[in-house]
């Protein structure tokens, strides 16, 4: 598993988490 952080959420980060949170590969620990 990836562990993956956002830097910034807007428009593109927005949509990052929506595709990456039901992916069992990628686990979000931080946005910032």
């Amino acid at each position: 598993m990836a562990k993956i952080a956002i830097n910034g959420f807007g428009r593109i980060g927005r949509s990052f988490f929506k595709a990456a949170y039901g992916m069992p590969d990628f686990g979000i620990v931080a946005i910032n």
